[in-house]
């Protein structure tokens, strides 16, 4: 196994031709997908691994420079294609991984052959042309919070990510992945998030994108993902779902399951 592949977790299942690679979001770790997997391991070989500064990496691993913009990310990915020797993938990227995964194939189109992107934003802030989803100063509440206390923003924050029941499985999951983040790390993470704009380079994606939208989510305004079709220099289609909530592989994988498996394996109609 090489250095990438151990850093991150890397598993692979499946064996088909073509490979899938499976890239969660801020919180949570490659169990966010465990809905998916049974239904693309038949098929596909798949791909999992886990972003660096998620619970479930060595927390000496994270370098807080190299992890304060996205790229030290799409780096990562790339690193892990190479090892494994990946000609070309279908990336699904959830929340931030969606645009890692936009930076990386910038940097090397040829790895992908499209991109699914699942709850992405290209900025977080509200700009005087733009909704986002949220003013700076949330967002300096949302750093104090967990500057103060980790494990209440944490139990806080995620029901109102998730959505819908505060009781569910899929917010005790969230709630688990979340608190398994040394704070430091996650408080760094979320930063480097939150307050990235990375609408400049999306002129810069030529790959089709496949844009997955809950119509309901706290993060994301549905207006972003209209948004990230009209201004992807790359064919790209838009599909907002009847789901409510950040994590809908998670919380309403009835739903999500179908509409991702179809993005996956159709190509978008030139």
């Amino acid at each position: 196994m090489g250095i990438a592949e151990e850093a991150h977790n890397v598993r692979v299942l499946g064996s088909g031709d073509q490979t899938i690679v499976l890239a969660h979001g801020f919180g949570t770790d490659q169990s966010v997908w465990k809905h998916l997997i049974p239904h693309l391991v038949e098929e596909y070989r798949v791909v999992l691994y886990d972003n660096m500064g998620a619970g479930t990496t060595n927390p000496d691993y994270f370098d807080f420079e190299r992890y304060s913009t996205l790229e030290g990310y799409a780096y990562d990915v790339i690193a892990i294609l190479e090892e494994l020797q990946i000609q070309t993938c279908v990336y699904v990227g959830h929340s931030v991984s969606a645009m890692i995964g936009a930076v990386a194939s910038i940097t090397r189109p040829d790895l992908f052959t499209k991109l699914v992107a699942v709850s992405a934003s290209p900025r977080y802030v509200n700009d005087p042309d733009y909704y986002g989803g949220f003013e700076q100063d949330d967002l300096l509440q949302l750093f104090d919070a967990m500057k103060s206390n980790y494990k209440a923003w944490c139990d806080g924050f995620a029901p109102l990510a998730v959505g819908g029941d505060m009781e569910s499985v899929a917010v005790q999951e969230f709630s688990r992945t979340l608190f398994n983040m040394r704070p430091d790390i996650a408080l760094s993470v979320a930063q480097t998030i939150f307050c990235s704009d990375m609408r400049p380079i999306l002129a810069h994606v030529t790959l089709p994108c496949h844009i997955i939208q809950s119509m309901k989510d706290l993060a994301v305004p549905v207006v972003v993902a209209e948004y990230l079709h009209q201004n992807i220099s790359g064919e790209s289609i838009v599909e907002v779902m009847a789901t409510e909530g950040h994590l809908p592989q998670l919380s309403s994988p009835d739903i999500v399951i179908p509409i991702l498996l179809r993005h996956i394996r159709y190509n978008i109609a030139v």
